[in-house]
């Protein structure tokens, strides 16, 4: 039996690499869009990078998707990659908008051109929930986006679902809350912290400046988070899902567990800086995973503190291996 074909957008990113991870131990081929002018260090997948096939592709160009979906001709189609870091997409609404919202439409057409049977995810992001509705935030709470990009993922999400009921494709958004991992990128809050603590700890840096430490979010384990993505494109019928741990913690919360690792107290450390304050600020996330959990059966498995731990211990490695 040939193996089952996969095509990851977004395949240098942390979600990217650990799906990657986990589709060649399914015994996926699994193949990779890289755009032809990136710039982006294959760090993350440089492990597994003999296994997979890199190809060519823009999400800001259709007929290099209608190509490379035509040549591929895979069964699954992930649509991670989007310009997903919320303080650019202020600077660069125009742009963010382009990958995260038009690059889905994109995509989505050139499958129903190409390999209408295909089954496509869409990386949703509890971003689009904003300025809250409901507390916890379910499928059906009502989006009210609060920056360029959480609007950009809303388009996102409701053109993914507008295909799926226009055009019959199996075509679905899991709408994940926040997940990390050592492989975050450090522009991220909370890589941001652990790299931090990790400096401060090795005396390479005096102090850790940060926006607003009362903002709470759903913190999850990435690793956890792709396995859920890979059991929505398993069942019978597509439908969309939250993906989170239905458990709230502040900024603050994540730096006092960042710092206790190392033997250190927070307050000693941090400086709350107006300048790494967003000009809408989303103060709570938190998801309602109900969905996921009976109908697919799927339960994260890492906890917070496992998770902070994960990423302080790895960060200290890497800061170590720096100053040798």
């Amino acid at each position: 039996m040939m193996a089952k074909k996969a095509l990851i957008t977004g395949i240098t990113g942390q979600d990217g690499s650990y799906l990657a991870e986990f589709l060649l131990e399914k015994g996926y081929d699994v193949y990779g869009v890289m755009r032809r002018s990136s710039n982006q260090t294959l760090e993350r997948i440089e492990h597994i990078k003999d296994q997979i096939e890199l190809v060519q592709g823009d999400l800001l160009d259709e007929m290099s998707l209608i190509h490379l979906l035509q040549d591929i001709q895979p069964e699954e189609i992930y649509n991670l990659a989007a310009q997903s870091f919320v303080h650019t997409s202020w600077t660069q609404p125009v742009l963010t908008g382009e990958f995260t919202a038009l690059g889905v439409t994109r995509m989505l057409d050139a499958m129903r051109f190409t390999c209408p049977k295909a089954r496509f995810y869409q990386a949703s992001s509890s971003e689009m929930y904003g300025k809250v509705h409901a507390v916890p935030q379910s499928e059906e709470t009502p989006f009210h986006p609060r920056s360029p990009y959480a609007v950009a993922k809303v388009y996102g999400h409701y053109i993914t679902l507008n295909y799926r009921e226009s055009y019959n494709l199996f075509a679905v958004s899991g709408i994940l809350f926040n997940h990390e991992s050592p492989r975050r990128g450090k522009e991220f809050v909370t890589r941001k912290i652990t790299d931090g603590v990790a400096r401060i700890k090795l005396g390479v840096q005096k102090e850790l400046r940060m926006g607003n430490l009362d903002a709470k979010r759903d913190w999850g384990f990435a690793g956890d988070y792709v396995r859920m993505m890979w059991m929505m494109l398993q069942q019978e019928e597509p439908d969309d899902y939250v993906i989170a741990t239905g458990e709230t913690y502040s900024v603050k919360d994540f730096c006092e567990m960042a710092f206790s690792r190392v033997g250190l107290n927070w307050k000693d450390y941090v400086v709350v800086d107006p300048k790494f304050l967003r000009p809408a600020e989303v103060d709570l996330l938190l998801g309602d995973p109900t969905k996921a959990k009976e109908k697919l059966g799927w339960v994260p498995e890492v906890k917070i503190q496992e998770l902070v731990n994960m990423m302080v211990d790895a960060d200290l490695e890497r800061v170590q291996r720096e100053l040798r």
